[in-house]
């Protein structure tokens, strides 16, 4: 199922990416596609409200992955496969070695790493439209379906 939303400033899409947040389950993969500069990381920042982390979000392009832990609350591991040519590079990351079973994981770049991505990925392509307005499409589940509403 693909799903549709423009957003028209950073909180709208910091608000809609809560409500995807909150939806989210143990063992979910999300897929990023969208160029530098289109909003994933904001998008980031409100999945993690929407599953109750109280972290503050930033990019992991330095650090390939940053961890979002809370009380209680699923963990968001989120990764930045920009400088990871293929999935092979995986191993030498440790993205193998995080609980993908018993957490939430959010890939940016994640075209570097397809085949290694889970089939059953929630993909979420984000358009720079303007300097703020932004289109949003999300491949998933019946889980999105009244996320705009």
């Amino acid at each position: 199922m693909q799903f549709t939303f423009v957003t028209c400033t950073p909180e709208e899409t910091i608000e809609l990416a809560r409500k995807i947040g909150a939806v989210l389950r143990t063992g979910d993969c999300i897929a990023y596609y969208g160029d530098l500069g289109a909003g994933k990381t904001t998008f980031t920042r409100g999945l993690a409200l929407g599953m109750g982390l109280a972290d503050e979000v930033s990019s992991p392009t330095f650090a390939i992955v940053n961890e979002y832990h809370g009380k209680g609350v699923l963990s968001l591991y989120h990764f930045d496969m920009y400088r990871i040519m293929s999935s092979d590079e995986l191993e030498t990351t440790g993205f193998y070695d995080y609980p993908a079973g018993e957490s939430v994981f959010a890939v940016e770049w994640s075209e570097n790493i397809e085949d290694a991505l889970p089939d059953d990925v929630i993909k979420i392509r984000i358009d720079r439209i303007d300097d703020n307005t932004r289109k949003i499409t999300i491949e998933g589940d019946e889980r999105f379906a009244h996320i705009g509403n």
